[in-house]
């Protein structure tokens, strides 16, 4: 039980250095370079990964091909091009608190796609966060949003929320018949393949010759431990505590994308980032929180 908590915890942590490691390398590296590079790097580790613990890639059935297909364009593709552009634009910080809208962003899209129940709390959750997530993109200054509306930094990471939404509603149901760590390793597969549409025209590989030590560093990081490691152990948490108990450690990766950022690329939290921050977290809490007096499955 300690050692599957902390494996969660080191999820998050792992998570929560992705934002750093992301807004460090927009200062040397053009976002498509990054994320072809980083799922370069997580495609090889997971088909090495499965290749050890499940043996050759499992065939895809028709239906499964073309959800493996969205899943790579939704939760690798656009995600981790909308991830690199937006943290060029705003703080690892403040792009770390409005991705915290997902576990809200998830159980809203359940209810709506899925039918899932949505109690009064759930909704009361969802928004609590809302509200800190206007609180966190306006710096404090909800008018904001009338005089000169959302900057192109918040709307890149909003995008980033819904198309982790999307990878998360559409992996929910249309991988049956894949263990978790082959849906991930043939998501991750399609999403490299689709970025590299992206990537070979933009010239990535002349720019990942030229990249620095520190460089690849980051892109290291980011896929082998901000992607393979953080979600083997996210899903040895679900596996051993419930889908519920497990995702209770989300929370942890915005809060440690904060730390992290004060600490590694000094930027210190404002009175709004921490207002709007704790609301989201709370928030967040609430709307993915068990019903009470129902126990996740283990």
């Amino acid at each position: 039980m300690l050692l599957t908590c902390l494996k969660l915890y080191g999820a998050a942590l792992f998570w929560g250095g992705t934002f750093v490691a992301g807004r460090w390398l927009g200062g040397t590296t053009s976002p498509v370079t990054a994320a072809f590079f980083r799922f370069v790097v997580a495609s090889l580790a997971l088909l090495v990964l499965h290749w050890r613990r499940e043996g050759p890639l499992p065939r895809l059935s028709p239906r499964q091909a073309a959800a493996v297909l969205l899943l790579g364009l939704t939760g690798i593709c656009a995600y981790n091009l909308l991830f690199f552009e937006g943290l060029t634009r705003i703080a690892a910080s403040r792009a770390a608190l409005i991705i915290a809208l997902n576990p809200v962003a998830i159980t809203l899209g359940a209810a709506l796609m899925f039918g899932e129940p949505l109690s009064r709390l759930r909704l009361l959750g969802a928004a609590i966060s809302l509200v800190g997530a206007v609180v966190v993109i306006t710096r404090g200054e909800p008018g904001l949003l009338l005089d000169v509306g959302v900057g192109a930094g918040e709307l890149l990471i909003l995008g980033c929320v819904l198309s982790w939404t999307l990878y998360s509603l559409i992996g929910r149901r249309a991988m049956r018949g894949l263990t978790p760590l082959g849906a991930v390793c043939w998501s991750s597969v399609a999403g490299t393949l689709l970025l590299a549409c992206f990537a070979l025209p933009a010239g990535s590989l002349l720019e990942g010759a030229r990249l620095t030590a520190g460089s690849w560093l980051a892109i290291g990081y980011l896929g082998l431990f901000g992607t393979v490691l953080g979600f083997l152990w996210y899903f040895q948490g679900i596996r051993a505590l419930g889908p519920a108990r497990a995702a209770v450690f989300i929370n942890f990766v915005p809060v440690n994308g904060v730390l992290l950022a004060t600490l590694l690329l000094n930027e210190p939290p404002d009175s709004s980032l921490l207002a709007g921050g704790a609301l989201v977290l709370t928030g967040a809490w609430l709307a993915i929180r068990p019903a009470t007096g129902t126990r996740a499955k283990g």
